[in-house]
């Protein structure tokens, strides 16, 4: 396993717990009703969907709800985009936003709107992703693990990585490995981590105080955009190592 970090994360998150549940639970309907969309609704022919219901389950969504976001894919009068919109912070670090959005223009006119405010701005696709590795990720809040169970399940799992922050715990695997890296974590741990295809970055990008506070305002204003499910930045933490991001 790589060297663990728990430096200082660029943190974003703040609020009532009750509203960051509302708001958590509402990218989890989206992505649960956008999965059954893609295939049928039925977790035991649909990966995507099966995942979708996994990761609502280890953030305690209720049934009902998980089960209502499954309905809502029969609705045929709303229709959802996945839309990935890249730019760059001040002092350069880029930022990658995957969203759901049944309005194109409007999610882009927002996102524009949070970037030029703070003195960032919006980039062509492809102008930041290159930047950024394309790995499987399994996250367990720091709370639920003890570092040393993290690192045996790590080897357990043959996870290719292992990185610990004051957010929790990351494993990494190749894209196509997930499930079967979140599966052999489950089996050790005895519950699922939140997993999705995320963007690992590939190297760090340090900023000044005041261009790191513009990025945490950048990224506390997506946070509270609807359409946005997943956020990503390469600014340097404190320790020198590219910033990782927890899921929503």
């Amino acid at each position: 396993m790589a060297g663990h970090s728990k430096f200082k994360n660029i943190q974003f998150r703040k609020g009532a717990q009750d509203k960051k549940r509302a708001k958590q639970f509402s990218r989890l309907a989206r992505e649960i009703t956008a999965a059954a969309r893609t295939g049928k609704p039925d977790p035991n022919a649909n990966p995507r969907l099966r995942t979708a219901i996994q990761n609502a389950r280890a953030n305690n969504m209720p049934k009902d709800n998980i089960q209502r976001a499954i309905g809502k894919s029969r609705d045929q009068t709303s229709t959802q985009e996945e839309i990935r919109y890249e730019g760059f912070s001040p002092g350069g670090a880029g930022i990658i936003m995957e969203t759901l959005t049944n309005n194109r223009n409007r999610t882009a006119s927002q996102i524009r709107n949070i970037l030029a405010k703070k003195g960032g701005q919006l980039a062509e696709k492809n102008a930041v992703s290159f930047m950024f590795q394309r790995m499987g990720e399994v996250f367990y809040p720091l709370n639920e693990l003890s570092d040393e169970d993290a690192l045996n399940a790590a080897i357990h799992a043959d996870a290719e990585d292992h990185r610990i922050t004051e957010d929790g715990h990351f494993f990494f695997s190749n894209p196509e490995k997930l499930t079967e890296l979140a599966d052999a974590l489950a089996q050790k741990l005895n519950k699922h981590g939140a997993q999705r295809l995320a963007w690992r970055p590939q190297n760090a990008i340090p900023l000044s105080n005041a261009d790191r506070d513009r990025l945490i305002n950048i990224l506390q204003e997506l946070d509270e955009c609807d359409d946005v499910q997943h956020i990503y930045a390469n600014a340097e933490r404190d320790d020198g190592t590219p910033n990782l991001m927890p899921p929503l």
